[in-house]
């Protein structure tokens, strides 16, 4: 399992923005394969950082979903939405393995 982190820096004037393409990616992505954990706009602290994080199985995997998205009429609505209304500053994916399981006391 892979997970992908994507840590966004977003025009802190356009939160609202920001929180409708969450909401629509909410949609989107699980109907399209990945396992969505969760999209989170700034509440403290920092302004302008947010993310969203999602699990696949693999990269294959991955480029599968990719192409399902973009031709998702949701999907493809929300590209559009964020290249609009330009509240997405900058975006970076990070991918991630978990290294820490299995997680408690096995006893």
């Amino acid at each position: 399992m892979l997970t992908c982190v994507i840590r966004y820096h977003i025009d802190p004037t356009k939160k609202a923005q920001f929180e409708e393409y969450s909401r629509n990616w909410g949609q989107a992505i699980p109907r399209c394969g990945a396992d969505l954990i969760g999209y989170y706009s700034p509440h403290e602290g920092s302004s302008t950082l947010a993310y969203g994080i999602y699990n696949v199985a693999s990269l294959a995997d991955y480029e599968a979903y990719r192409a399902r998205l973009a031709a998702d009429p949701l999907g493809r609505e929300n590209y559009e939405f964020a290249q609009k209304e330009r509240f997405l500053l900058r975006e970076d994916r990070t991918w991630l393995k978990l290294a820490s399981a299995p997680h408690g006391d096995s006893a």
